[in-house]
């Protein structure tokens, strides 16, 4: 199939025009304002942030679809408010690739800053494109640069054993990747969380703090509380629902269609709890999320899976 071909891929549900970001420059790229000497910066896909400050630019995550371009943006941001250029600090959000595998594109000497599981996950990972940060905390730390204060904490394992939450208080934002996207349904198995119950709980602990933007990391916009809340009650249906199906689908048929084949019947199984937990949601949150047509079943099976395995609901004793 060339790469006009496209007869046979599947049609999906119109993107809500509310989850759609603002628009690319001829770089590919938006860089935009969030409070004061704070900024954020896009490719429609992945975020990244950025603060100007009297001890340099102070860059919260670097990933590499973004790539060249968040030195370009800083580079506007600078020359627009005759303030330094210079990344000084980088903050990892966690370890993992997509969100820091521009971190080598900046000067050796950057400090660079992250939980102490984000260091061990670095140096094990050994990517170069990664350096490990040198300075690591354990639950909580307040940092004091330029005269901005950013907050650090790491609340538990959720998308990633080591992803913490950066809020700049005096910014009044907040800063959570992989866990909401604005406007949009999570991609595969909740954002690829390692850890359900965590990425479940994670929300909640967002909006304990004070805060009115938020950086998720994800997608082109910015996101706000609504956006938080509409993400916890999707994801909530799908609880709900995946009680629902493990109570009402029944087994029987596909153990008895595939007999000795027990992986074949489990299969045919858990595809048809994981169909009945996805279907009122798709319904009900198509035209609200984008994409909810495109990856609730995704989300759904690993929901389900949780709710069995963590939660052990629906576990029944051989009598």
């Amino acid at each position: 199939m060339s790469a006009t071909d496209t007869p046979n891929l599947p049609d999906y549900a119109p993107v809500p025009a509310s989850a759609l970001g603002p628009a690319l420059n001829e770089q590919g790229y938006y860089v935009g304002q969030v409070e004061r000497n704070l900024y954020y910066v896009t490719d429609g896909t992945y975020n990244s942030a950025f603060l100007t400050t009297t001890d340099g630019v102070v860059l919260l995550d670097a990933p590499p679809t973004i790539g060249y371009n968040i030195q370009r943006a800083v580079d506007e941001v600078a020359a627009a408010n005759d303030v330094s250029n210079k990344v000084t600090y980088l903050i990892y959000s966690h370890h993992h690739a997509d969100h820091g595998g521009a971190s080598s594109l900046f000067d050796k000497n950057v400090t660079r800053i992250g939980h102490e599981e984000t260091r061990r996950l670095l140096l094990r990972d050994d990517d170069p494109a990664r350096p490990p940060n040198e300075e690591t905390f354990q639950d909580h730390r307040t940092l004091e640069i330029g005269g901005e204060r950013i907050d650090l904490a790491w609340h538990g394992s959720n998308h990633s054993p080591d992803n913490i939450v950066i809020h700049l208080p005096d910014h009044d934002t907040l800063m959570l990747v992989d866990v909401v996207n604005p406007g949009w349904a999570p991609i595969y198995t909740s954002n690829l969380s390692e850890d359900i119950p965590g990425y479940l709980e994670a929300p909640a602990n967002a909006l304990a703090y004070s805060w009115t933007h938020f950086i998720g990391g994800h997608n082109g916009r910015l996101g706000t509380r609504d956006d938080i809340t509409l993400h916890q009650q999707y994801m909530a249906d799908i609880a709900e629902s995946s009680r629902t199906a493990i109570d009402t689908v029944d087994p029987t048929p596909y153990f008895v269609k595939y007999g000795e084949n027990s992986w074949a019947a489990v299969k045919g199984y858990l595809d048809a709890v994981t169909a009945a937990t996805a279907a009122p949601v798709i319904e009900k949150y198509t035209g609200v999320l984008a994409a909810v047509d495109v990856f609730t079943e995704s989300t759904a099976f690993c929901v389900m899976e949780s709710v069995r395995l963590d939660l052990g609901y629906g576990s029944q004793l051989h009598p």
